[in-house]
């Protein structure tokens, strides 16, 4: 199983990492910090599933999962701070699965 795991923060990065890490151990774990590297994983990498944060410093977590979703069907889970019902109304219409 290959796991990407998207977040600017390295502390939540690392966090999400770990807990991924105990639930698969086996699995391999992809990091990326921004939108643009998240895509070039997502073509090189295959991901099987990927954790992603709404906040990115180049681009937001929903332009990217649009972009994604033009190619791929690969289950997403948002991960945001933000706790707006139309935050989370958003990335489902956009493609999140959780």
């Amino acid at each position: 199983m290959r796991v990407l795991v998207v977040d600017d923060d390295p502390d939540i990065a690392e966090a999400v990492t770990a807990a991924v890490s105990v639930k698969w151990p086996d699995a391999k774990i992809i990091e990326a910090a921004d939108g643009n590297a998240v895509i070039e994983h997502v073509h090189r990498e295959q991901p099987n599933i990927i954790v992603l944060d709404v906040g990115l410093p180049d681009m937001s977590g929903f332009d990217v999962m649009r972009t994604i979703r033009e190619s791929s069907e690969v289950p997403i889970v948002m991960l945001t701070a933000r706790d707006g019902h139309m935050d989370k109304v958003e990335g489902l219409k956009f493609g999140a699965d959780d």
